[in-house]
């Protein structure tokens, strides 16, 4: 059995123990809490994160080379000059002459055919058979001036009509006679007046 004496000077230092002791466990505890409270908001220290300036993953992408400033475009060709009036020839242009009647050779005498008869186109046969044989009918009509018995070819006397009268009356089987008072101042060429008997097939 101890004393008042004895146990006084322990005392003080065993509450001290005891007061560290409380101390120890309070600071352990809010370690622990802070501990399990901050470790799903924050990674921890070290943790492989891509950081903001990082480059993707990837192969390198090439740049283009930037142009080179002493190359030069090569300018286009200059366009040919016109062709010179001077040394290009106009075009030709080749003029081929009107159709002519066909007329055989000797035969420069206009002809007129005049129907004297019933007939209708009896003098436009004629004169078809008169072409298709190289002459130049001119005028075809009718006769209303008397009464003509048989074909005939008339002709002025002393002209070039009277040569070709009887070369065209010979053709056809026409009577050629000189002109008479009625169609004497006719204008110039062969009159030739058909009548009911006039044969269109020549000679």
């Amino acid at each position: 059995m101890s004393t008042p004496d004895q146990a006084g000077p322990n005392r003080p230092a065993r509450l001290a123990g005891l007061a560290l002791l409380a101390v120890a466990a309070i600071a352990l505890v809010v370690g622990l809490i802070s501990v399990f409270n901050s470790g799903g908001d924050e990674p921890p220290q070290g943790a492989n994160t891509p950081a903001a300036s990082s480059p993707t993953t990837g192969p390198p992408v090439s740049q283009p080379p930037p142009a080179s400033s002493s190359v030069s475009e090569t300018p286009p060709p200059p366009p040919p000059p016109p062709p010179s009036s001077s040394t290009t020839p106009p075009p030709t242009t080749s003029v081929l002459p009107p159709p002519s009647q066909p007329n055989t050779p000797g035969h420069t005498q206009p002809v007129r055919v005049y129907n004297n008869s019933y007939i209708e186109g009896l003098a436009a046969r004629a004169a078809n058979d008169f072409r298709n044989s190289g002459w130049t009918v001119t005028a075809v009509s009718g006769y209303p001036g008397g009464v003509i018995y048989v074909p005939t070819v008339y002709f002025r006397p002393g002209t070039a009509e009277e040569s070709e009268a009887k070369e065209l009356g010979a053709q056809f089987n026409l009577r050629v006679e000189p002109r008479f008072e009625g169609i004497k101042d006719s204008t110039p060429g062969i009159i030739v007046i058909v009548t009911k008997d006039y044969n269109p097939k020549s000679k």
